[in-house]
Parts: C-alpha cells; structure tokens; sequence
C-alpha cells in the first residue's frame, strides 16, 4: 500500500489527533489524502476542524440510526462514498461492527491511550494510576473485530510520576499520540508497514512487539 492513500477519519469528539494528522499532511510528508471526516455525533469540534482544513465534515448519527446496526449500515454507506483506501480511528467511541472491520481488514487504525494490551477499553489512566502503574502510554494498532486487540505498530511511553493525576497524564499522553500516529501513517502509506497474517510486517520483517517511542523529558 503506497502513494497518495484517500483516508477517511472517524471522530467523536474534540479532534486533536485529527488535527495533528491534518497539520502534517500539509506538508506534505505523510502521502496520504483526507477525503473526508465522520462524527457519530453532530456538533463536535473535530467536525470545525475538519471543515477549516477544507475537508468534507459529515454526521453519522448514531443517535439518530436508533440501533447499532442501523448505525453500521449508514457509516459503511458513507465510507463507500468516500471510497478510502485508509479509515483512520481518532478518537472514535463506537465498538463497529464485525463485517465493516473485516471490510477494511488491513487499512484500518486506531490510536489507544494505553501500553496494549494492558488496559483495553475505557478509563485507562485511572485503571493505571489505581494500580500503581510505573509507566503509561499510548498505541496505534490494526483494527481487528475484538476489542483494541489488534497488532500494535507504535508505542509512546511515558513514566508515572508520583504526582500525577488523570489530566496530566492524558496532557502527556495525548502529545506523544500526536507523534505516532502521523508517524504510522506514513510508515503505511509509504509501503513500510502492513498486517499479514495477523501481524505488523514493518521493512520486510514481522515486529515481535510495537516500536516504542518514549517520552522526551528536560
């Protein structure tokens, strides 16, 4: 999978990821393209983003849809309009369906906020700061139907420190998310990354473990 890659970002919320990966494919550096950006909820900032970048905005709503399989059945309508090479998930609260996911086997990303596949799910600073975590992060993977299982590509780790909290460890947490994801991007656009056979194939050869990128500190 290389060149320039249609790719298509679900959001629902704020859209800081989506802005990162807008920024970089200004420059040009990332070969991939933004035809578009779905919310499952209307109003959402990532959708002004979106559309101050010139980029298609739409809304999916999945509150509208009354049922999740309603809901599948208009996001998968509105991808196949788009017509991606790449669906990008950035920030995107919604557990999709089986048959969408397998659709886009391969060319699907999420970014998690935790060290996979520790703390899958939700509430992951919490869960790792009530544990005693000694360190936290962040990781793109594939998209497969379980739940933030896929084979990871990238990591960004950072070390608790004794005195953060939810907030400070999302802040820093969210920065490194905004370099990996770009990142992974461009490793797929450029033909660098791909799945095979249920694993990250990185330069012609399967990753045992993600590439950690940890935390820069003064």
């Amino acid at each position: 999978m290389s060149g320039t890659l249609r790719t298509v970002v679900l959001v629902s919320g704020d859209g800081s990821n989506l802005q990162a990966i807008l920024a970089h494919c200004v420059t040009g550096g990332l070969g991939i393209r933004v035809v578009g950006v779905i919310s499952d909820r209307p109003g959402v900032r990532a959708l002004d983003r979106a559309s101050q970048a010139g980029v298609p905005a739409l809304t999916v709503d999945y509150a509208a849809a009354g049922s999740r399989p309603a809901f599948s059945a208009w996001l998968a309508a509105a991808l196949s309009r788009l017509n991606p090479d790449l669906v990008v998930l950035a920030g995107f609260m919604r557990i999709l369906d089986t048959a969408l996911v397998e659709q886009y086997r391969g060319r699907m990303l999420n970014v998690h906020p935790s060290l996979l596949p520790k703390f899958p799910g939700l509430h992951t600073y919490r869960r790792a700061l009530e544990a005693g975590e000694r360190e936290h992060g962040a990781t793109v993977h594939f998209v497969i139907p379980d739940l933030d299982a896929g084979p990871g590509i990238l990591q960004y780790r950072v070390a608790i420190h004794g005195g953060d909290t939810e907030v400070s460890l999302r802040e820093r947490v969210r920065a490194g998310e905004h370099v990996i994801y770009p990142r992974a991007l461009a490793w797929i656009a450029a033909g660098r990354a791909s799945l095979k056979d249920g694993a990250v194939w990185l330069d012609g050869a399967p990753l045992a473990q993600p590439v950690v990128v940890d935390e820069v500190t003064s």
